[in-house]
């Protein structure tokens, strides 16, 4: 069963859309490990309203923070210490797909980040967004991870931009799954039509 770890180049990239593409595409498990922000509003809930299959299970994050803040420092407010020994992934048979927060190296505490917690057997999906340094952006968090030795793919999101996206794909070589357009509205008929469409080369990753 395929382990999908879903990170983006900075916030605010499109990562919960792509999470829910890739869980309704595979009809996936979705776990998010760590979540700040408004908790009767997160990912998890957002993922569960856009997806129309009924296999997926929606797993507990590990944490659940209540500013929407950098983990360490949500923590920090909620009186916690985030320790990645309590950030277990959740037994499933099933597909698993996992989204991170923020970008790679976003701090979870004064030591670990969320690269600490991307297992090696997982499959890294980058959520790359044209802006005003997005290449560095996504050529920093790609070559993070292929030293590493994790096997990355891209997905693009937002409207397309070739002169950013060809220099990504041609100095990191990562197969590209797809396009994620500048959607006015996402909604379970419009996931659903993304996910056919990424379906066959999710399976060849």
């Amino acid at each position: 069963m395929k382990r999908i770890f879903i990170t983006g180049i900075s916030t605010d990239v499109g990562k919960t859309i792509a999470a829910a593409i890739i869980t309704e595409s595979l009809n996936a498990d979705y776990w998010k490990p760590v979540q700040a922000g408004d908790l009767t509003n997160t990912d998890s809930h957002k993922v569960a309203e856009l997806i129309s299959n009924e296999k997926t299970r929606i797993h507990k994050s590990s944490y659940e923070l209540k500013t929407p803040m950098s983990p360490h420092a949500a923590a920090e407010i909620d009186n916690l210490t985030i320790d990645t020994n309590q950030i277990i992934e959740p037994q499933t048979t099933n597909h698993l797909v996992i989204e991170g927060a923020g970008g790679l190296l976003v701090p979870l505490n004064e030591k670990d980040t969320i690269l600490d917690i991307i297992k090696a057997n997982y499959l890294v999906i980058v959520v790359s967004r044209h802006y005003l340094g997005s290449i560095n952006h996504s050529l920093l968090t790609i070559e993070s991870l292929k030293q590493k030795g994790f096997n990355v793919a891209v997905i693009f999101s937002g409207n397309e931009h070739p002169s950013t996206e060809d220099i990504i794909i041609r100095k990191t070589g990562v197969k590209v799954i797809g396009r994620i357009e500048e959607e006015t509205n996402f909604d379970k008929p419009l996931i659903k039509q993304y996910a056919a469409k990424f379906y066959p080369i999710l399976q060849t990753l």
